[in-house]
């Protein structure tokens, strides 16, 4: 996955300018603004709403720095340039820490993007002719994701042993129709819809890429792909994040979650 992100608060290496220069970390100081990495749409939407509505009246400060890729997030926490990070689900949390160290502290869901494929050429996954490529992403977790989500709609079977991490030349039993699979990072994805008979998308990209009637959907039914708050464990009963938590998962939140993405491409967690 390339390191590749997009400072689309203030210049790109600075969020973490901000650390160093007057502002100390939350966990230092008990009246310092939460430091937030997120993914821009929707997580860093959802955000500044509470930001601009919710965060003021409750006594906390907030300050956001909006990532493009799945690493930097983690990364920046991990090293003490931001306080918290709204991204990501556990599994992805999971897998990362596994391959990649860090200590974390999961505090809550708060959404759910349900995973989706697209296609501009078919209209559902029976149509999908042999041979067809289909691209879906390169991360473990979101992977296997799309593995799973391709299976529930018939296209190929998985062997009972698949989980996350499992290669993927490995992780198929049966492809009847000998789908092509490519794997690609989360953010080119929106793009291989163009050329790939079919791609199965990360929901906040397929927000951002603006796309339209996917042909499957993940059902959000007991789904473990909730994206929620992270943080260390230095701030994890911290009374700012412990508000910060309640904030998002508020009513009022809730509300304009539905109102926003109209209940479709993402969904308050249960």
């Amino acid at each position: 996955m390339r390191l590749r992100f997009a400072a689309l608060v203030a210049a790109a290496g600075l969020a973490l300018a901000a650390c160093g220069g007057g502002g100390s970390s939350a966990a230092e100081n008990p009246n310092a603004p939460l430091r937030i990495a997120v993914s821009p749409t929707p997580h860093g939407e959802i955000l500044q709403y509470v930001k601009d509505n919710l965060a003021q009246q409750a006594g906390i400060g907030i300050e956001i720095t909006k990532f493009d890729d799945y690493n930097r997030p983690n990364e920046a926490v991990a090293h003490g340039e931001l306080d918290a990070n709204y991204f990501q689900h556990q599994p992805y949390l999971d897998e990362y820490t596994k391959q990649r160290g860090g200590d974390f502290v999961w505090i809550q869901a708060v959404h759910l993007e349900p995973l989706a494929v697209y296609s501009k050429q078919f209209k559902s996954l029976q149509e999908i002719p042999n041979g067809a490529t289909v691209t879906l992403s390169n991360d473990p977790a979101n992977q296997f994701r799309g593995l799973k989500l391709l299976e529930q709609g018939g296209l190929l079977k998985l062997k009972p042993e698949a989980a996350v991490g499992t290669r993927l030349e490995s992780a198929i039993a049966e492809n009847p129709k000998n789908i092509q699979l490519k794997d690609l990072s989360p953010d080119q994805l929106p793009r291989s819809v163009d050329d790939a008979a079919a791609a199965v998308v990360n929901g906040n990209y397929a927000i951002k890429a603006n796309l339209q009637n996917p042909i499957a959907v993940e059902s959000p039914e007991h789904n473990p792909y909730a994206n929620g708050l992270v943080t260390t464990p230095a701030l994890a009963k911290d009374p700012r994040i412990l508000k910060l938590a309640e904030l998002l998962r508020s009513q009022q939140v809730k509300d304009f979650i539905n109102q926003k993405y109209g209940g479709v491409a993402v969904i308050p967690a249960s």
